[in-house]
């Protein structure tokens, strides 16, 4: 073991991702895991130094893990990743560590212990929104519906009409279709879920691509009453561009970070944003230059329900309907709608249950560290 003190865990992600994808001679798939973990076992890595300040391999505790744990079942309840799809997050990390104790470089793997698995949120990804009655599910929508018609009716300003037709074709995809709250939404921290946009959006087959929980491009239906609202909503927001966000942040400062960063990359200078923003509002700039802004978070757009459920004086026991809750059918019963994206859009990391790694029969009591490349706060909506 002193052969390999001093062995960081990004050193140890690296030596372990590149055995994975040059172990892969007979199509085994290891070189494919490699690259689907890879985001994964780094943002874990960051966590760890982040968080914790754990940087050597060594230092890693079942503390941590059950640290860990707690953080991805958090995030689960907060709608932003499903329990099972934690559940393969902390699966992979454990596969790392088994492959780290089957090479000799670690005497235990802290990540299998029970202290730090059971803090783990339950594969059942059911809560207790689901639960909710259905006259209360049908009070939100019939409120949003309701003030989505006065505004088509009455001479409403145009913010206010698009604002109203904006939480009635939320409400209505959240309530009519298969999409979950994780992938309109975007969800802070995580790279690939950065929110549905139009071009995802196709109505002529009546269906919306998302990335689902299993970690793959999915298109789900988009059934009358959801699409309807949303197609009504397309028409006040006029996105200029179809890589528009469906529900894009109303936070000032987001879009004005987008707004700048975009203009950099274009070549602008500091002084030139300056003056292009003398005068008018970031979200305005946006809209002239095609600059799509940020998709609201989901906890943004939890706050938007809570707000609506008051309004519609929903109440459950003080609480307030979460994205989950809004939809009249469990998950299960949705799934089976769905179907895995077979065209051409570009394809997104899949992610691998930890039964499909394969640790290498025969590997190295030392690490072989190498030199490698190395790999958003959320705000308010």
């Amino acid at each position: 073991m002193s052969n390999a003190d001093g062995v960081t865990v990004v050193d140890a992600v690296d030596a372990y991702l590149q055995r994975k994808a040059v172990g892969d001679p007979d199509g085994s798939g290891a070189g494919t895991y490699a690259s689907n973990a890879e985001s994964i076992l780094r943002r874990w890595a960051d966590w760890l130094e982040t968080e914790h300040g754990v940087v050597s391999l060594f230092s890693l505790e079942t503390e941590q893990m059950r640290a860990y744990a707690v953080e991805l079942r958090s995030r689960a309840d907060r709608g932003e990743y499903a329990a099972s799809t934690a559940g393969t997050y902390y699966a992979v990390v454990r596969a790392f560590l088994s492959w780290c104790v089957h090479g000799g470089i670690l005497e235990s793997n802290p990540g299998a212990a029970d202290a730090a698995e059971s803090a783990l949120p339950s594969g059942d990804d059911r809560s207790t929104d689901e639960f909710w009655t259905a006259a209360q599910r049908r009070r939100l929508r019939t409120h949003v519906r309701e003030r989505a018609l006065e505004a088509s009716a009455d001479e409403l300003d145009r913010d206010e009409r698009r604002s109203r037709l904006r939480e009635y074709a939320m409400v209505a995809l959240l309530a009519h279709s298969g999409v979950r709250g994780s992938e309109l939404f975007r969800v802070p921290d995580d790279e690939r879920r950065t929110g549905a946009t139009w071009d995802d959006v196709d109505f002529y087959t009546g269906t919306i691509r998302v990335l689902g929980k299993s970690q793959r491009l999915e298109d789900v239906p988009l059934p009358a009453p959801a699409r309807t609202p949303l197609r009504r909503y397309r028409v006040v927001l006029d996105p200029p561009s179809n890589d528009w966000p469906l529900f894009p942040t109303r936070h000032a400062p987001s879009i004005a970070r987008r707004v700048r960063d975009v203009l950099e990359d274009r070549g602008h200078t500091e002084s030139e944003t300056d003056a292009l923003l003398a005068g008018t509002t970031a979200t305005r700039l946006a809209r002239e230059r095609s600059i799509a802004p940020p998709t609201i978070t989901t906890e943004g757009a939890r706050s938007v329900l809570k707000r609506l459920c008051e309004d519609a004086n929903v109440d459950i026991d003080g609480d307030y309907l979460t994205p989950r809750g809004v939809r009249e059918t469990c998950d299960n019963d949705s799934d089976q709608y769905r179907r895995e994206a077979t065209t051409s859009k570009p394809a997104l990391r899949v992610s691998v249950l930890e039964r499909t790694i394969a640790v290498p029969e025969s590997p190295p009591s030392i690490i072989d560290v190498g030199s490698s490349d190395r790999d958003e706060q959320p705000e308010q909506d």
